[in-house]
This record gives structure tokens, C-alpha cells and sequence, in this order.
């Protein structure tokens, strides 16, 4: 597949991405994509509401969690988005480049968020105790633990649907582009 399969909405899927392009003045090309499928849009949709309106993460933590989750799934779009995203909603620079790289953040609290997510993808959430441990230490709820499970399948959707379709970067997003593989690139 490739970007020319950005679907143009039908009425299922108006409103969610009228409801984006509102948000960032653009539709994200992996919404775009998802409106292919009505379901899959419109669940994206109503689980990142509640994530983000519902959940307990902050702007900067819900960020570190997305870009940390579209590294650890080679998602070269979600990571220049995210990028872009994380860098708005103050994520530290520093932060972000170490994401970016596939490295721990020197940010306790950020490097355990980022660690617990990625082991929830790359052990299929079948984490150990020392990996809960770590993160509630840096100050997480065991119900936080949960949430990230949100935040993982949030990042699933979208993440798969980008290394599907492989769309091109929007001109916002270019500057932050990224290349799986080639992490010391970013």
C-alpha cells in the first residue's frame, strides 16, 4: 500500500476528521488512512478521547508513551508526528532524542514510563515484576500500569496502520522525519 490509499470520508468517518484537522489544522495521514475503515477510525477515535480526556497522564507523559511505543514498533511516521507532538506539549529536547535513538531518557520518571511501555509491547504484556516495580517507583500507579495498556493499544492502530500504508510525512511533520533501523539518524 501507499499514501495514494488515503481515503476521502464518507459520513461515517466526517466527524472524527473534521475533528482532527480542527485540532492540528491538518488531517494526520494516519487518520486519513484509518477512515478507510469506519470501525477502525471511529475506535481509534473514542479510545484516544478517553485516553487523553479520562486518563491520569499528562500531556508530556501521554507523549513520551506514543513516541516511545511508534520507536519500539518502527513506525517511521507515529515517530516524526510524535516527535512534533512531544516537542509542543513540552517534552524536553533531550528526552525526545533519546526516544528517538532507542535509548533511556535521562528523565527517571520518563525513562520508567517509556521502559514499561516498551516491555509491554516487546514481551506482548507479559511483563515481570521488577519491570511494574520500576515504574511504580518513579512514582506510577498500579492503575497507571492499566492506562499504559491504552496508551499500547492506541499506539497499535496507529502504528500499523502507518507501516501498512507507508504515507507520506505533511509538511508540519517533515522536519522530524525518522527512519526505523536507523535510529542514530534522528
Amino acid at each position: 500500500m501507499t499514501s495514494q490509499r488515503i481515503h476521502a470520508a464518507g459520513t461515517a468517518t466526517a466527524e472524527p476528521l473534521q475533528a482532527l484537522r480542527d485540532a492540528f489544522g491538518f488531517v494526520p495521514a494516519a487518520a486519513a488512512l484509518m477512515a478507510n475503515s469506519p470501525a477502525l477510525l471511529n475506535t481509534f477515535f473514542s479510545a484516544f478521547g478517553h485516553f487523553r480526556g479520562g486518563g491520569t497522564f499528562g500531556a508530556a507523559e501521554r507523549q513520551v508513551l506514543l513516541l516511545a511505543n511508534a520507536v519500539a514498533n518502527g513506525a517511521e511516521w507515529a515517530v516524526a508526528f510524535h516527535t512534533l507532538e512531544a516537542l509542543a506539549d513540552g517534552v524536553e529536547p533531550e528526552v525526545v532524542e533519546a526516544l528517538r535513538r532507542g535509548e533511556v531518557p535521562g528523565n527517571p520518571r520518563m525513562a520508567a514510563l517509556s521502559a514499561f511501555s516498551q516491555a509491554l509491547i516487546e514481551q506482548r504484556g507479559h511483563v515481570d515484576d521488577t519491570d511494574l516495580a520500576a515504574f511504580r517507583a518513579a512514582g506510577f500507579t498500579e492503575e497507571q500500569g492499566f492506562e499504559v495498556i491504552a496508551g499500547v493499544a492506541i499506539s497499535a492502530m496507529t502504528n500499523y496502520t502507518v507501516n501498512l500504508a507507508r504515507p507520506a510525512l505533511e509538511e508540519d511533520v517533515a522536519p522530524h522525519a525518522w527512519t526505523a533501523g536507523h535510529p542514530a539518524d534522528a
